[in-house]
């Protein structure tokens, strides 16, 4: 629809008089009637009903109204914060993650809106991540929820599942899934302790009323690809980390009856000066995790 006509169209409502409407504009009386005629013919029904010497709204221009008016509050909105993004020529953003790959795509966009921004992200455990904000070593932090604590502020992202890889040739990989209680004798490299996926884990299954002892404890992902890779053993990772990973021989089974799952969010200290830069950097990994409904992590 012609921002145009409306633009016309709000001018009307306000003033409820064709003229002095047409004046505010600076058209013709006889040119905004044939526009908001036009409007009409668009919507298919009358917006202005004309009762004696005065006009009024129908129910349908009413409606239109609202909805009008709420489209130009979002673009002035939007005019503002690109206005204060094009004042965004230098500054540094420190955040730590659970998992760099969470951020890739967000840092890609970010930069090319924003290329003179300096970005350092640092693949922490989530009780790190906490520790770098409290002490204003962090700005931002990307972790598993809840963190409960009284001097951050966190925001839901979306749902992570851990899922498990195992090598092309294992005997698991034919499986469409699997539960936690098929794999006591299997073989696992798994994180340490103090990272919040290996506490799912543990969790869960003390909850199925297992325990899952690692052979083997690493600190990256990618180490543990490759040991799953070399046929050491079998691990258990978040779901989007090892979508992103198209290794043809490595397997991905879904975990099953419960899905390990925990909701992710970006985390921030409350007390801290929300900045330009880093509204605009949640608002663009919001969207980032808005538009690609990730299933995990």
């Amino acid at each position: 629809m012609d921002f145009r006509l409306l633009e016309y169209f709000l001018a009307v409502c306000e003033e409820l008089h064709f003229t002095k409407a047409a004046e505010k504009l600076g058209i013709s009386q006889p040119t905004l009637s044939q526009q908001i005629r036009l409007l009409e013919e668009r919507v298919g029904t009358p917006l202005f009903r004309r009762i004696g010497k005065r006009n009024y709204l129908t129910e349908a221009g009413q409606t239109l109204k609202d909805h009008t008016q709420n489209i130009f509050h979002e673009l002035e909105q939007a005019q503002t914060e690109i206005n204060e993004l094009k004042g965004l020529t230098r500054g540094n953003l420190r955040i730590g993650c659970s998992g760099n790959h969470l951020l890739t795509e967000t840092l890609i966009s970010f930069h090319q809106k924003i290329p003179g921004i300096s970005i350092s992200v640092h693949e922490l455990a989530t009780e790190e991540t906490k520790n770098g904000l409290l002490d204003n070593k962090l700005d931002l932090g990307v972790v598993f929820l809840p963190l409960d604590d009284e001097h951050l502020v966190s925001m839901e992202l979306y749902t992570e599942e851990l899922s498990l890889a195992v090598a092309r040739t294992h005997p698991l990989a034919r499986h469409e899934s699997v539960m936690l209680e098929e794999l006591t004798e299997e073989p696992l490299v798994l994180f340490p302790e103090k990272f919040l996926v290996r506490q799912m884990i543990d969790v869960y299954s003390r909850q199925a009323g297992i325990r899952l002892q690692p052979i083997m404890e690493l600190s990256t992902m990618d180490s543990m690809l490759q040991l799953v890779k070399l046929h050491v053993g079998s691990t258990i990772l978040p779901k989007s980390y090892l979508s992103m990973m198209l290794h043809s021989d490595i397997r991905i089974i879904p975990i099953v009856n419960p899905v390990p799952q925990k909701k992710v969010g970006v985390v921030y200290r409350k007390q801290k000066f929300m900045n330009v830069l880093m509204t605009a950097f949640i608002r663009e990994l919001t969207q980032t995790f808005n538009s690609a409904e990730p299933a995990g992590k």
